[in-house]
């Protein structure tokens, strides 16, 4: 069974532009479904990331990637093959989690050589394959070192070789960097990006953390509640987002609850509750609303201050400055309107002297730098 599996994923991999697709995937675990109705395509090559807060069913979508979970209903296909009856060790993919789940009993070498042994491949191809998969990874030098004697660093890249190893057709990545500190991860990240691009395989990875996603990403499906709200480009997910969950979970936002008070095929006049009147773009590909409620987003980047009422600027407001709290590279800062509205702003950091608390401030942004999303 397990050879005819193998010819039908080779016979099949010309034939589909797509690595791993899930059509219309439930998972229901004691009558709760943690997963429902989720599409996917993802394509050859692709850095995918499924990012979402925790119990969105980011996880358990990755597992029935990867077989370790089957789904209630629906299809989960890698490269054209239905996975339907094939368990974990008989698909082409290769998890690497965030706990490692490195054998502390041996050695680098050894844990990444596990997997062919237990196949039994030839000796002289294992050595062959461990020592790539450790020079792509950059441990050559560690390879007789055992996890208690490794970093946490080192023994992520040897999860990581440890799954390059077996020359899968896609690498799953849970949460895999969520065990390092800052500056660890970081450089982690920019060598997954290296890696990635280095090897032309598929890379699948979960992550709550908004920032790791879009720095690594060619697509991200965003999920909330077992459901996927949003799947685009890192670009268009932070510029364009289509509900006021994205809007609010991928970076920081102002949300303004306003009604409708007319509108343009691209352009909606929008008065909040308050009385602040402003000029809203829609995002592209949304059907433009001729009234109700709206949720208003901008992005706290997007605002800019003045001491002096703005010219020639549509969406200009007066308040007064809040709070002042300097991060270094940038300024946050909390305004309250004369309506009552509250928005948060971020700088860049670019003078030495700063407003104080309650001193009289506008805001202003452009119409195209804020968006009307469903209530």
């Amino acid at each position: 069974m397990s050879q005819t599996v193998t010819q039908n994923l080779r016979s099949t991999a010309i034939e589909t532009a797509y690595d791993v697709e899930l059509r219309n995937v439930f998972k229901v675990f004691n009558g709760d479904a943690a997963v429902r109705g989720v599409d996917l395509s993802i394509r050859r090559g692709e850095f995918f990331s499924i990012l979402g807060p925790s119990g969105c069913g980011k996880t358990t979508t990755l597992r029935l990637i990867a077989g370790f979970e089957m789904p209630s209903s629906g299809e989960v296909l890698i490269r054209g093959q239905l996975m339907t009856h094939v368990p974990p060790y008989r698909r082409p993919v290769n998890t690497v989690f965030q706990s490692y789940a490195l054998f502390s009993h041996l050695n680098a070498w050894d844990n990444i050589a596990f997997g062919l042994r237990i196949k039994k491949q030839p000796k002289a191809e294992i050595e062959d394959r461990v020592r790539e998969a450790l020079r792509l990874v950059k441990m050559e030098s560690l390879a007789t070192r055992f996890p208690g004697q490794l970093s946490g660093g080192q023994q992520q890249r040897v999860a990581l070789a440890r799954a390059l190893v077996n020359h899968p057709a896609v690498v799953l990545l849970d949460e895999p960097l969520g065990a390092l500190d800052l500056k660890l991860r970081k450089e982690m990240q920019a060598e997954l990006t290296t890696l990635h691009r280095e090897l032309g395989l598929t890379f699948i990875m979960v992550t709550h953390d908004q920032e790791e996603a879009l720095s690594l990403s060619d697509r991200i499906a965003v999920m909330n509640q077992g459901q996927v709200e949003q799947i685009d480009t890192p670009n268009r997910i932070y510029e364009q987002p289509l509900t006021p969950f994205v809007a609010e979970f991928i970076g920081d936002t102002n949300l303004l609850h306003g009604k409708i008070e007319g509108f343009h095929p691209t352009t909606l006049w929008v008065t909040t509750a308050n009385g602040l009147k402003m000029t809203v773009t829609l995002p592209e590909l949304t059907t433009p609303p001729t009234s109700g409620q709206v949720m208003v987003s901008v992005r706290p980047e997007k605002i800019r201050l003045s001491l002096s009422p703005p010219t020639g600027q549509v969406n200009w407001f007066e308040g007064r400055l809040q709070s002042v709290m300097y991060l270094g590279t940038h300024v946050h800062y909390l305004i309250e309107l004369q309506s009552g509205d509250r928005l948060t702003v971020m700088q860049p950091n670019a003078s030495s002297t700063l407003p104080g608390p309650q001193t009289p401030i506008y805001v202003y942004w452009a119409f195209g730098d804020c968006l009307a999303l469903p209530a």
